[in-house]
């Protein structure tokens, strides 16, 4: 069991398709935001083999780091048990589990390579669309804790 089913602790859970880069991205900038005042997890539904570089370079610029974590899969366990469970774009998809209590959201995030935007400057915009859907999350998960 996680911390939040005994605690008043608000957790999260983020979830895309590899666990490498935009949910990575988005624990990072959760746990950098509110510190231990939210749980923050994140998990792949096929996750790769390691972080992606140039989203760590990202969120590094902001002063946030993602570097000690490692892609992983959805442990059934927390998914039962967080507070909320967001998935990052339209890729990853999550089977809910008996005794769920959070709905899956999903965030369709920014995709600047649709508009020919790659490399750094790619992972910048996709980072800062992400901050702003953290910051308002964070706000909702702290308002009700």
């Amino acid at each position: 069991m996680t911390e939040s089913s005994t605690s008043t602790t608000p957790s999260v859970l983020f979830v895309c398709v590899k666990n490498g880069g935009k949910s990575q991205m988005a624990a990072a900038l959760m746990r950098h935001h509110a510190g231990q005042t939210i749980e923050v997890h994140s998990a792949g539904t096929t996750p790769g083999t390691s972080l992606n570089a140039l989203s760590a370079e990202a969120i590094a610029e902001v002063g946030a780091d993602m570097t000690h974590d490692s892609p992983k899969p959805i442990d059934p366990d927390l998914l039962a048990h967080v507070d909320r469970v967001i998935v990052l774009g339209t890729d990853a998809h999550v089977e809910p589990v008996a005794g769920m209590r959070a709905p899956i959201e999903t965030w369709k995030t920014d995709e600047p390579s649709e508009r020919g935007i790659d490399g750094i400057e790619r992972m910048r915009l996709v980072r800062d669309d992400i901050d702003d859907h953290i910051r308002t999350l964070m706000t909702e998960l702290l308002k009700n804790s």
